[in-house]
C-alpha cells in the first residue's frame, strides 16, 4: 500500500515537472543560454562528446540576439511545467527547451560548407513557410509551389527572398510536424538559426541569430549521425534542470 502511495506521489510530481530526454545517440549539441527569460540576448556554444562520453566545449562561447522580447517555453523534445506560458505565433519570443536541428534552406551565393546529409533546399520564389494559423493543415510546414508565388496568401507566406539576414537558415525544430499532435495551430513557427541584422544591433522575431561567420561554423560541423540538438534555456532553468536532463 505504501509502495503504491509513493508511486501515486511521483507520477503527480512527474506530471507537474518540466522533463526531457536528449535523442539516443546524441552526442552534438548547440546550446544557448540567457541570463533571464525577457532577454534578447543570448551565448551560444557547440558541444559534443568525447570517445570517453565526455561533453566538450568545441565552438563558442558567440553572441546571438533572440526574440525581442526574450524567450517561453516552446514544443520539443521536453515536456514543459505545468501551467507554464508557452510559445505563441507572434509573440516575439524564442522558443526554450530541447529541439532537434533540421535542415538548411539558403539563399546565399557564396556556398554553405556543410555535412552532405544536412539536406540543403535553395530557396526561389516558389516556397512557403506557412506561419497562418488560420491553416492548421500547411502551418509550420515547408511548402514548394509549382509556381511562384503570386496570390496576396502566396507572397505573405514566402520564405524571405532577397534577405541577407535570411540567406542561411538552419532549422530549429520547433512545434515541428513529425511529431504526433504537431504542429499545433498557433503555437510558434518559422524558428531557424539565421544571420543577425547590422551586427546584432536588432532582435529577432523569434529566431536565433548571430554572425554569418559563426553560423556557418557551426553549421560546418554539425553532423546529422550524431543526433545534433538546440539546447536554449534562461541561466537558472538550465542550472535547475541540467543533473535531472543530462545536460551537457
Amino acid at each position: 500500500m505504501m509502495m503504491r502511495l509513493l508511486c501515486m506521489l511521483a507520477g503527480l510530481w512527474l506530471s507537474a515537472a518540466a522533463w526531457a530526454r536528449l535523442p539516443e545517440g546524441c552526442t552534438q549539441a548547440v546550446v544557448g543560454m540567457t541570463e533571464g527569460w525577457n532577454s534578447p540576448h543570448a551565448k551560444v556554444y557547440l558541444v559534443e562528446k568525447d570517445r570517453s562520453g565526455k561533453w566538450q566545449r568545441v565552438l563558442g562561447p558567440v553572441s546571438a540576439r533572440l526574440g525581442r522580447n526574450g524567450t517561453v517555453w516552446g514544443l520539443g523534445l521536453h515536456t514543459n511545467p505545468a501551467g507554464a506560458v508557452t510559445k505563441k505565433e507572434g509573440d516575439g519570443r524564442t522558443p526554450a527547451g530541447i529541439f532537434r536541428i533540421g535542415g538548411l534552406w539558403t539563399t546565399t551565393g557564396t556556398p554553405v560548407k556543410h555535412h552532405r546529409r544536412l539536406p540543403e533546399v535553395r530557396v526561389d520564389a516558389r516556397d512557403l513557410w506557412v506561419s497562418d494559423p488560420k491553416t492548421p493543415h500547411l502551418y509550420n510546414r515547408y511548402v514548394r509551389l509549382d509556381h511562384p508565388a503570386a496570390s496576396a496568401w502566396e507572397l505573405r507566406e514566402q520564405m524571405k527572398q532577397n534577405d541577407y539576414a535570411h540567406s542561411i537558415k538552419l532549422q530549429i525544430c520547433h512545434n515541428a510536424p513529425d511529431t504526433p499532435g504537431r504542429p499545433v495551430p498557433g503555437a510558434g513557427s518559422s524558428i531557424f538559426f539565421h544571420i543577425w541584422r547590422d551586427g546584432g544591433k536588432y532582435p529577432t522575431a523569434g529566431c536565433t541569430a548571430m554572425g554569418e561567420q559563426n553560423l556557418r561554423a557551426i553549421i560546418a560541423r554539425l553532423n546529422p549521425d550524431r543526433k545534433p540538438v538546440y539546447i536554449m534555456l534562461p541561466r537558472e532553468a538550465y542550472a535547475r534542470y541540467r543533473t535531472e536532463w543530462r545536460l551537457p
